[in-house]
């Protein structure tokens, strides 16, 4: 059996770093860690190959090649996604379909020969059964959440490490929260289930003795979901880096209770995490009520960046926009809040209400839904896709000064300078031959190209090597990370004062 896995093109969001890329010469910012997993599911002796569409194109003699080409695709790859299917069908393949994409809408992929929802780990078997004997079913639909202790190590092989700026492996599935707009739970559950140390420390193994060195993204969507076993894991993690020559860094997603947990922070840094992403959603305690994040109301927000970020974790942020109980100045409150607590990589989206969650349920019961999401909630067309309480066109007109302001050179390298006052890394974050190189290009390309931003990237280099250089690696990665953001968000011409900007609503 020959089969062609393809990962279809993300598109240009704020997590494709798309030209973040162009500095570090790398083609794509993650692997497909799904596509790789499945792979080393399916029988040994079956022929398998990977065309990541975010690395190279797809030629037609790789299609005609394959028995079945399976494609692995997310909601913001559905464009990508239909133009590979449309292929397929003029070449006369077999298509079968897995992922999040096909889970949310499976009725408008009715064409594939077969699609995969749920975990494969539930029933992967049978669907290879099924192909070997020629009786594929339509669907697959697994019942219920499979433990993952028969999870593989990914066929890593499928793929040239160096086309990737970073590795991701994945340790657990499931969330204990119930936020109203989050699809974690309808897909994953809400008890966390986690693989072993020993699974681990095997896929960091795998991909150590294939000479990566870089950093790896744990994907989890909540890393700290079942705090007592993940301070195994990081025991265990601190015990394997100190084996090592070079130790690996890492970086995640949790929830804000991180910061009750001393304990975990250090246990972490330890182990080499420099950075976490936290839904941080809104400042607005209301509009946090109303989605269900009880645990962003324990404490002050602020509090809590503070103690991850001065325990020596860069914190990013998730924030979101369009809220019901969202006030009149909420796009202010946004930006005075990234701004004030050094969160340089803000991520901010306009809400949107994915099928299965609870806010897509309550929308409908209230006859608020327009349309189908987008998958990318930097997308002002293809989200925010409900009747909103506020005036749409201010809440859109909103969102973009937001993104303008908070990406300016500015503000962004301010931002920068407020993190570094409350960051204490507990490790120089140095630059190895590979980031030497990386620098070289920045001071080329951000120093002298960039003329909209030079002066602020010479000033940051100034501070960084006067008082910041335990934090030099970091400093160069943010730089690096403004200049894909800028290119995505920023525009000199764009009028600075909120005022002015909402003006153009009626005028």
């Amino acid at each position: 059996m020959k089969i062609l896995f393809v990962y279809p093109q993300v598109s240009e969001t704020f997590w494709s770093f798309k030209h973040a890329l162009r500095l570090v010469r790398r083609k794509a910012a993650f692997p497909p860690l799904g596509a790789l997993t499945v792979a080393a599911m399916l029988p040994v002796y079956w022929e398998k190959r990977l065309v990541d569409l975010n690395v190279r194109e797809l030629r037609d003699e790789e299609l005609l090649w394959a028995d079945y080409v399976f494609i692995s695709a997310m909601i913001a790859q559905k464009n990508s996604t239909e133009q590979v299917a449309a292929r397929c069908r003029r070449l006369g393949v077999k298509v079968v379909g897995g992922g999040p994409l096909f889970r949310a809408y499976p009725d408008q992929f009715a064409g594939f020969h077969s699609l995969v929802l749920g975990e494969a780990e539930a029933i992967i078997d049978r669907v290879a059964k099924d192909m070997e004997t020629g009786r594929m079913e339509r669907s697959y639909r697994s019942s219920g959440f499979p433990e993952l202790d028969v999870v593989p190590v990914p066929l890593w092989d499928l793929v040239n490490l160096n086309d990737y700026a970073t590795m991701s492996v994945q340790f657990s599935r499931g969330c204990p929260f119930n936020c109203e707009f989050c699809d974690v739970i309808v897909m994953n559950g809400r008890v966390p289930r986690l693989k072993s140390n020993e699974q681990m420390l095997a896929e960091l193994d795998a991909l150590y003795e294939r000479g990566w060195r870089g950093s790896v993204f744990i994907v989890d969507d909540n890393f700290i979901g079942n705090k007592e076993k993940v301070k195994s894991l990081l025991r265990a993690l601190i015990s394997w880096q100190k084996s090592r020559g070079r130790r690996m860094n890492f970086f995640t997603e949790a929830s804000v209770n991180l910061a009750e947990d001393q304990e975990l922070m250090n246990l972490m840094v330890q182990a080499g995490f420099n950075k976490v992403f936290l839904g941080l959603e809104t400042p607005v305690e209301d509009a946090l009520r109303e989605c269900g994040k009880s645990q962003n109301l324990k404490r002050s927000l602020s509090e809590s960046v503070n103690l991850i970020q001065s325990g020596g974790m860069a914190v990013m942020g998730g924030f979101i926009i369009g809220f019901d109980h969202d006030p009149p100045d909420i796009f202010q409150r946004q930006v005075n809040f990234i701004q004030k607590n050094g969160i340089v990589t803000a991520m901010i989206g306009l809400l949107t209400a994915i099928p299965g969650t609870r806010l897509h349920t309550r929308l409908e019961e209230e006859g608020r839904m327009l349309f189908n999401t987008s998958g990318n909630n930097t997308d002002v067309d293809g989200s925010l896709n409900f009747v909103t309480r506020m005036d749409r066109t201010k809440i859109i007109e909103g969102y973009r000064w937001v993104m303008n302001s908070v990406y300016s050179p500015e503000m962004y390298y301010n931002r920068v300078l407020a993190f570094l006052r409350t960051y204490r890394p507990k490790a120089s974050t140095y630059l190895a031959n590979h980031d030497f190189v990386t620098f070289i290009r920045s001071l080329w390309y951000l120093g002298i190209v960039d003329n909209k931003s030079r002066n602020y990237y010479w000033r940051l280099l100034r501070k960084a090597f006067s008082g910041y250089n335990d934090a030099f690696g970091e400093i160069i990665t943010m730089a690096i990370y403004g200049y894909h953001f800028r290119k995505l968000f920023w525009s000199p011409k764009l009028p600075v004062k909120l005022e002015e900007w909402l003006s153009g609503i009626t005028s």
